[in-house]
């Protein structure tokens, strides 16, 4: 009986180290030292002490949800020290956190992390609806928005609703007309970040990203997403008005304002309005006479880089967009589906005047000359 009843103190005592530890401390250090049991109740109550003052200092480093931080540079505010310290970067040009593959610097080291999945292939998050992975989280629950129809992020001018806070942000520039991405060698501004870093690479030339199946080499990686749909077919962006597809959301959305005669840019020069922001860009050098993108075989300049693109193909003979019902090449997209029409008939290009249609809007402009219509 006293055996069992010393083992039963011994499992009492083993589970009170376990779940009380500093109860366990005292036992112990009370009957294995000569110390008195008030020194070492002391000494406890201290480190206690310190220990909540520890936990107390980090809880009041955390972010509150108040924005106290404010950067010197540009105003801006912040809910921690963390945050402004990493958005000061961006005005310093700091970059700590090197890529070892390729060289390439970051301001974060979750910003490297994220960009060492391009060169590993690693997508660790997948969608539990469609299969497509993802190599952040974050990434992957914008994406499952598109699944369960969330916007969450509404804007206060229009009402036009967002799945994304980044582009709620690059939405209101419409509104505000703020472009605060400038071009330090053109001087061409851009209302998002990613768009000034696309703009940049056509001047040095480089272009990371390329097609596993026909090595042509782009700027973004959006754009080679984008391109690498020509290889598949895929045209995942439907008008929910007249069935047509595209391979880019941007495609649908300035097709869209055909059906509804939307052309929120207007010129502040002349008052002409227009469908993009980069037509509007395009159409305002015709009045400051800019021709920021020149041909390096002849010398010829262009406002755009579009119509850089297609004049250099006179040089080299490419012609990269063929009809896949008589195999006809042209060099740019407009000149395919402007033949397409042939083969299809459609005349979407009506005039308003007296209803009759064009397959293409040159021919439109032409016959509206006859009502005196100057466009």
């Amino acid at each position: 009986n006293c055996d069992m009843i010393k083992e039963l103190i011994r499992v009492i005592f083993s589970q009170i180290d376990r779940y009380f530890p500093f109860h366990g401390r005292e036992r112990r250090d009370y009957r294995g030292s000569s110390v008195e049991p008030q020194q070492h109740h002391d000494a406890d109550e201290a480190e206690k002490s310190l220990s909540r003052s520890e936990l107390l200092k980090k809880h009041q480093q955390r972010p509150t949800g108040k924005k106290s931080h404010c950067c010197s540079d540009c105003g801006k505010r912040f809910n921690s020290s963390s945050n402004l310290k990493i958005h000061q970067r961006i005005h310093t040009g700091e970059k700590s956190y090197g890529c070892d593959q390729c060289g390439k610097s970051f301001t974060t080291s979750s910003n490297l992390t994220m960009h060492q999945r391009t060169h590993t292939g690693e997508k660790s998050f997948s969608c539990d609806q469609c299969g497509k992975s993802f190599t952040t989280s974050s990434y992957l629950t914008i994406h499952q928005r598109t699944h369960t129809g969330e916007n969450p992020y509404g804007c206060d001018h229009c009402g036009k609703r967002f799945i994304l806070l980044q582009t709620l942000k690059s939405h209101q520039r419409i509104h505000s007309g703020e472009k605060p991405f400038g071009c330090d060698q053109c001087g061409t501004s851009f209302s998002q970040l990613s768009t000034l870093i696309g703009h940049q690479r056509v001047h040095i030339g480089e272009k990371p990203f390329s097609c596993d199946q026909c090595g042509k080499g782009f700027t973004t990686s959006s754009c080679l997403t984008i391109h690498q749909r020509i290889h598949t077919g895929e045209k995942p962006y439907g008008c929910d008005q007249c069935g047509k597809s595209f391979t880019q959301l941007s495609n649908l959305i300035v097709h869209q304002r055909t059906h509804t005669g939307e052309k929120p840019y207007s010129c502040d020069h002349c008052g002409k309005s227009f469908t993009t922001s980069s037509c509007l860009t395009i159409h305002q050098r015709t009045h400051t006479g800019e021709k920021p993108y020149g041909c390096d075989h002849c010398g010829k300049s262009f406002i755009g880089l579009q119509t850089l693109k297609s004049h250099q193909r006179i040089h080299t003979g490419e012609k990269p967009f063929s009809c896949d019902q008589c195999e006809k090449s042209f060099t740019t997209s407009s000149c395919l589906t402007k033949h397409q029409r042939t083969h299809t008939g459609e005349k979407c290009y009506g005039c308003n005047q007296c209803g009759k249609k064009y397959s293409d809007k040159r021919s439109l402009i032409k016959h509206q000359k006859i009502h005196g219509v100057v466009s």
